[in-house]
């Protein structure tokens, strides 16, 4: 080595492995940070002339040092005006300059192949694990079915069928006592202890209600949705959409730097990048500027893709480094954004980044994005997401697609977006919050949007950063308020510190499912229906329930629509979430007022809350029957879901008990903004509303309404679903919308 530093092997001669090999031998090999520098362009050039002259190696400056290190963390590729700005100012050559920004990046890439071999060791250590406990199983086999010896040949035919039905009988009993301890609240023994004639049963069935409202599965399992953004552990348990992946692991590395790079140049302030909405609002992409700027990362855009892009910025109340960790956690992200990620899945980690701080961690990850409505197709993204940390207190987050020709599998699998450099720029502003810049910048297929949609997506308040942001505010808002002992205004009598936990848990798993059934997420296996007399824009689908506590078990039909609204947002939503004015529009109202029993507040403003709800009923039965209520608004629109439950049911949950074993089935409403004011064609009234240009160029202030019904049409999984079930739902959702229109004296 000659005494020089690692930083000093420029050129095609460079091999990282020498280095680390040179290491483990005993050497000491120094950086460029123990001053030592690369040789200059001109001394390069004149070794390449013959072996007779010498190469000279020139010492870098602690303050040249300090400066190539701070400009590599903003731009790790330069440009050659860039290059030439470095060169004058550290009175360094150009090529010096150069060489010293590639041998950076193969350093840098060499410690992420470092990670990557580490990653592969323990996945070694754990397939020889695996692979001993099948070795061990081997030489003892028991059968799966009865859970006796796998010996053929000791015992008949007719004693292997009878063990089998005890094993069977065996599950289905411990499966009955243990739902019913949840119901009844107290422990009942498996061994021969009868149930009580009004325990599981009745139970479930008063849940479904008498006109067969009820729940959702989690994909697959009985955990709810938690409320915190802990460890993800109340998401559903969702396996990657392709299990195998073959592609170039270095070139991502490559890609995300680049990604990164951009990221940062596009969420700088006062950057001529963005064009300012009207009122300081969200900014929106000045794409020749951008192609001036940037070269595409992913390969050419289609032909029949539109492109939308904005930017917004905001504080929210939470610290950068928890939005981090919950960012790179597939679970903990859709927990954070129930309402528009439907499911997501990490399917590999080319780098566990360096300690807590998440620096330099780099996924290959699968999402599915949704908006609330059945007119716009639920987006299936494959992405790389990576993360650096800047500075202290200062990260970054960023997405982009993986670009089909780095990627061996199936390239039709996600047609219908790509996602260019996304993502946020995260700064800690003091202990309780932090300044967030989110940049969202996608290319999608428009022509599978319906015309009543367009706008929306065009103007970014479908995916676009706005919601985004506006989404976490709301989420780290009700964090505050949940956490808070004291909140003014909530009527908590009847429930505990742990039935307000549950409760609120029970709300989130119902509002997952409203959303899962509107949007047609893969999370469940829907089966769409066509039947003559539905209407144009009302989609029906049907699924079945077999085993899953959460939900009752049957035949599930599943209907969604969106309308526009010439009303505002706020008044259609306090229309909704009012109790006192539900008889307008709820059928299960049975014409009568409804009474607020329990308030449960999640955010500062009084319609984001968790309600149950009772009304005036008829007979008997319906005094057993609630309605469990949540309600949210924000900038980016408004929630209003609602199932039936039975007292019952509810009584065990307000005092802590287990909510995952409650069946419902969600149905309510979600209300879109119309479109924004910032967008290109659209205008504002003068008292801000929204507007939406009619054919004939006249302007009406509005929002968009989806109105979507889950319902059990027959219990038994197995029936046929018949044509009256679907024109029944299909009947509800028109009488629905024509009564709010009616209320509201909307023609």
């Amino acid at each position: 080595m000659d005494g020089h530093g690692e930083m000093g092997l420029i050129g095609e001669n460079f091999d990282p492995g020498f280095v680390g090999r040179m290491k483990e031998d005993g050497y000491e090999i120094r950086s460029e940070s123990d001053n030592f520098d690369v040789a200059s362009g001109d001394d390069q050039d004149a070794a390449a002339d013959g072996p007779s002259k010498k190469k000279k190696y020139h010492r870098h400056t602690p303050r040249q040092i300090q400066e190539l290190e701070s400009f590599f963390k903003e731009c790790p590729h330069p440009d050659e005006k860039q290059r030439m700005e470095l060169s004058r100012r550290l009175g360094l050559e150009g090529k010096q300059i150069k060489f010293w920004f590639q041998n950076r990046r193969t350093q840098m890439k060499t410690q992420l192949e470092r990670h990557e071999n580490v990653i592969l060791r323990q996945e070694n250590d754990k397939l020889r694990a695996e692979n001993d406990l099948l070795k061990q199983a081997m030489t003892t086999p028991i059968c799966n079915s009865c859970g006796g010896p796998a010996v053929p040949g000791e015992i008949s035919y007719e004693q292997h069928q009878l063990r089998i039905e005890n094993a069977r009988l065996k599950d289905e009993l411990t499966r009955i006592c243990a739902l019913t301890n949840k119901f009844l609240g107290r422990p009942l023994s498996s061994s021969g202890s009868p149930i009580p004639p009004h325990g599981l049963n009745s139970n479930l069935e008063l849940a479904v209600g008498r006109n067969g409202f009820g729940g959702l599965n989690n994909a697959g399992t009985s955990l709810p949705m938690g409320f915190e953004f802990g460890d993800g552990s109340m998401m559903p348990i969702v396996k990657p959409m392709v299990n195998e992946m073959q592609y170039d692991r270095s070139a991502f590395v490559d890609v995300a730097l680049s990604a990164m790079d951009e990221l940062m140049k596009m969420a700088q302030m006062d950057n001529p990048l963005w064009i300012k909405g009207l009122g300081g609002g969200m900014e929106s992409l000045n794409v020749e500027e951008y192609k001036r700027n940037f070269s595409s990362c992913i390969g050419m855009k289609p032909s029949s893709y539109a492109t939308e892009a904005t930017k917004a910025t905001g504080l929210v109340y939470l610290r950068g480094l928890a939005l981090v960790e919950a960012l790179m956690d597939a679970n903990r992200w859709v927990e954070m954004f129930p309402c528009m990620i439907s499911r997501a899945a990490t399917i590999d980690v080319l780098s566990s980044g360096t300690g807590v701080t998440r620096d330099n961690e780099l996924q290959v990850m699968d999402a599915e994005f949704q908006v609330l409505s059945p007119l716009v197709p639920v987006r299936q993204v494959r992405f790389i997401r990576f993360c650096k940390q800047h500075s202290e207190g200062v990260w970054a987050v960023v997405d982009v697609s993986i670009d089909p020709s780095q990627d061996a599998t199936d390239t039709q699998m996600f047609p219908n977006c790509r996602r260019l450099p996304s993502g946020c720029v995260i700064q800690d502003v003091d202990t309780k919050c932090s300044k967030i810049t989110w940049v969202e910048h996608s290319e999608y297929d428009d022509s599978a949007v319906h015309h009543l949609l367009q706008p929306l997506l065009s103007s970014g308040f479908g995916f676009g950063a706005h919601r985004w942001l506006a989404t976490l505010q709301r989420q780290c808002d009700c964090m505050a308020i949940l956490m808070s002992q004291d909140i003014p205004g909530e009527n908590n009598t009847g429930i505990t510190p742990a039935g307000r936990k549950s409760m609120i848990k029970l709300a989130q798993r119902m509002t997952y499912n409203f959303c899962a059934g509107v949007c047609a997420s893969s999370i469940h296996k829907w089966d769409k229906l066509s039947v003559g007399n539905v209407g144009e824009d009302v989609r029906v689908m049907t699924r079945k329930n077999i085993n899953d506590p959460g939900e009752p078990h049957g035949v599930v039909l599943s209907a969604a629509t969106s309308v526009w609204m010439p009303v505002t947002q706020e008044r259609l939503f306090d229309f909704l979430r009012d109790e006192r004015m539900r008889s307008e529009w709820d059928i299960l109202s049975n014409g009568g007022p409804m009474q607020e029993m329990v308030h449960v507040a999640k955010g500062m403003g009084h319609g984001n809350c968790v309600s149950l709800l009772r009304g005036s009923a008829i007979n008997a039965n319906e005094n057993n029957m609630l309605i469990l209520q949540e309600t949210w608004s924000d900038a980016s629109g408004a929630l209003v879901v609602y199932a039936p439950v039975d007292i019952s049911s509810m009584s065990v949950v307000m005092n802590g008990g287990d909510s995952a074993y409650v069946a419902l089935l969600p149905s309510g409403f979600a209300i879109l903004p119309g479109i924004s004011p910032s967008y290109h064609g659209g205008r504002s009234e003068s008292n801000g509303a929204l507007v939406k240009p009619e054919i004939d160029g006249s302007i009406v202030s509005g929002c968009l309404l989806t109105v979507g019904f889950q319902i059990l049409v027959n219990n038994v999984p197995t029936a046929k679903l018949t044509v009256e079930s679907v024109e029944t739902v299909n009947n509800l959702i028109s009488c629905t919308i024509q009564k709010i229109k009616a209320a509201l004296t909307v023609t």
